[in-house]
């Protein structure tokens, strides 16, 4: 399958092998690499790093470290709301991007630097505007506020959608009825390690997506 051309990293291609992203905001390296480990053993592939409001050296670093000690793991930045984030996103290596807003020049920084950022949207105006700006994947949030017949009834009125990552307040219960409404994925984000450990149910959605696959 193609790369679309505002998806220099093949997030979208990927996400066809598996619809499926874990957001993560770990508060120490410990943690991030406990996780890290825990989403690999179950067989995640797509995981967003949340990126500070005021990225520093020592969260390059680690970014640059997880990369490295994780190369079977798609690693992407969440949370980009500035330049300063996206910068460090670059920096630290990470495949690709997400932002919870709409902002035309992160997009346009992202695409003079050939990376893959994922903006988000609410509304039929922004989901226009992300096409307008050349956007093949958007980030719909709060996905849970709208509901999963949300997206389809879009495609009237706006056309040939891009593809969608559906993010904010969903747990793993979700994921397949939001898949089965159109969209290309969904983002997992803090009820994945709620109690202190990872979600015991997610280890069975996986299964159930590889064999939706093979099927």
């Amino acid at each position: 399958m193609a790369d679309h051309p505002g998806d220099p990293s093949g997030l979208i291609a990927s996400l066809h092998r598996q619809p499926l992203l874990a957001v993560l905001r770990p508060n120490s390296a410990p943690e991030a690499h406990r996780q890290l480990q825990q989403l690999q053993a179950v067989g995640l592939l797509h995981v967003e790093l949340a990126v500070p409001i005021q990225p520093d050296a020592a969260w390059i670093d680690l970014g640059l470290d997880l990369v490295q000690r994780f190369p079977a793991l798609r690693l992407g930045a969440a949370s980009i709301r500035t330049l300063a984030q996206l910068e460090a996103a670059r920096a630290a290596g990470l495949a690709y991007g997400v932002s919870p807003i709409l902002e035309p020049p992160l997009i346009e920084a992202a695409q003079r630097w050939r990376l893959t950022l994922v903006p988000g949207v609410f509304s039929p105006t922004e989901v226009h505007g992300a096409q307008q700006l050349g956007c093949g994947l958007v980030k719909l949030y709060p996905a849970a506020t709208l509901g999963p017949r949300y997206w389809s009834s879009l495609r009237g009125p706006l056309g040939p959608l891009p593809a969608c990552i559906a993010a904010g307040g969903l747990d793993c219960a979700d994921v397949l009825v939001w898949l089965a409404a159109g969209v290309a994925g969904v983002a997992l984000g803090s009820s994945l390690f709620a109690d202190g450990g990872l979600d015991p149910n997610l280890a069975e959605l996986l299964a159930r997506l590889r064999k939706r696959d093979e099927g």
